[in-house]
């Protein structure tokens, strides 16, 4: 392996493990400021126990995210220098509001959050809440508008020729508002839903499994199952949208997704399959002419093919179409278990139905498997392009990089990663085996000595 290679791998390693934990709390955010609100407005004690519960919860996860995601500003530094001289101009613009949005309104209103539930008023305390939830949109909405840029660039121009070329930005707004940017966002937010989603499903029918908590665990179960049938459906409309803007700005992605070798009338939707690289097809179960009619509302009107492309301008084809496909499958669970434990809830049988509290309980894997195959499709898809018809991957990457260092420094990721997660895993089956069980006089100073005490 090249150092090229070597450093897709170590950086698809940094992101794709730090891309754990941000969907987990843009996703809790919604249901700390929901069941903060139904406290303040009922004075119900079981939404105030689920609100301190939660709120010990989202500080793991954020304390985890922070720390992981620090390492990918120095990721462009050392293996991507070339690359990030090449957009400083305007990815500085996009993180220097990312930082004033998001970190500065995030990181103000933390503390409140965390330590301030009987220490402050029960509005200011909520508005912190709210403030919280606002800054970790705020934090996804300027990454993915970074990320989109680079899928479909716009606003910019590029001064210089040769090592000293540089893209400036001409228009800010149209650098943000980019072609795919608003699409991008609405489903990797809606993601984040889901993850926050299932994460509250798996640990409400954990509970209810375990005959604990039925009043609380009931309140979780039953929200976030409408909370996700809505967010499921509204998925669909996204992704097909986010599906055409790939096809009018992208199509050798499309066609890598679909497993497209040829341009042909009536082009089929792949439900699954393999594909062989080597005779450039895809077996499996195809819809013919499904593809077309998704892109164009008409089943006849050819999708461009890989044969449109030079080779050398193929992404990863089997992968890309396995990766997409994965996550579709994911939708699919998620959407079959929603369906029966909204079933279940209209039958009566929420709390006895073990053939959906078992599957609800590890259901919390299908919203990260679906966001981890999304972005790697994605990104796998734009390749071999870092910014898609503007620089190529390879000119990107760092020329001062030895193969060596590159192995030795992703073994000590990998290393240092793995120790993460466990004490991650083990830290939440911690808090969630200890419970809801908190005296109503201590709420408060239990968030504080629980956040810190086992850290």
């Amino acid at each position: 392996m090249d150092t090229l290679l070597l450093s897709r791998i170590q950086f698809a390693l940094n992101i794709a493990f730090h891309f754990i934990y941000p969907p987990l709390s843009i996703g809790l955010a919604i249901y700390l400021v929901l069941f903060e609100g139904l406290y303040l407005k009922t004075k119900k004690p079981h939404y105030r126990r689920l609100v301190v519960f939660w709120i010990k919860i989202f500080a793991l996860i954020f304390a985890i995210g922070v720390a992981t995601g620090l390492v990918q500003t120095f990721a462009f530094g050392t293996n991507w220098a070339r690359y990030s001289r090449f957009v400083g101009d305007v990815f500085g613009s996009a993180l220097a509001a990312e930082g004033i949005f998001a970190f500065f309104l995030e990181a103000g209103f933390l503390g409140v959050l965390l330590f301030g539930m009987d220490r402050v008023k029960p509005l200011t305390h909520y508005v912190s809440t709210i403030c919280v939830a606002i800054g970790a949109h705020f934090s996804a909405i300027w990454i993915i508008v970074v990320n989109s840029w680079m899928q479909t660039p716009a606003g910019y121009a590029i001064e210089g020729t040769g090592a000293k070329a540089k893209a400036v930005v001409t228009s800010f707004w149209d650098m943000v508002f980019n072609p795919s940017s608003i699409d991008r966002l609405i489903h990797v937010i809606l993601g984040c839903w889901l993850a926050g989603s299932f994460f509250m499903l798996s640990v409400g029918c954990y509970y209810l499994v375990k005959k604990r908590y039925e009043k609380e665990s009931l309140c979780m179960v039953k929200t976030s199952l409408i909370v996700a049938v809505v967010v499921l459906l509204l998925q669909v409309i996204s992704g097909d949208s986010s599906a055409k803007i790939v096809a009018k700005y992208q199509p050798t992605k499309l066609a890598a997704m679909e497993g497209i070798y040829e341009t042909t009338e009536y082009t089929p939707l792949s439900i699954m399959g393999w594909v062989d690289p080597k005779k450039e097809r895809v077996y499996g179960i195809r819809v013919p002419g499904m593809l077309s009619f998704l892109v164009y509302q008409d089943p006849k009107t050819p999708v461009p093919g890989l044969d449109q492309v030079p080779k050398e301008d193929w992404p990863n084809v089997p992968l890309v179409f396995q990766f997409y496909h994965a996550m579709l499958a994911c939708w699919f669970l998620m959407f079959l278990i929603t369906l029966f434990g909204l079933y279940s809830w209209r039958k009566g049988r929420l709390t006895q139905s073990r053939s959906f509290l078992w599957p609800g309980v590890f259901s919390v894997v299908l919203p990260q498997v679906a966001l981890q195959t999304g972005w790697f499709a994605a990104e796998m898809g734009r390749q071999p392009w870092i910014i898609y018809g503007v620089m190529r991957t390879s000119d990107g990457v760092s020329t001062t990089l030895v193969k060596e260092q590159l192995i030795g420094s992703m073994t000590m990721f990998v290393l240092i990663y793995l120790l993460l997660f466990c004490l991650f895993i083990f830290l939440l089956d911690r808090k969630i085996k200890h419970g809801l069980s908190i005296e109503e006089e201590d709420l408060a100073s239990s968030v504080y000595s629980d956040v810190f005490s086992e850290s």
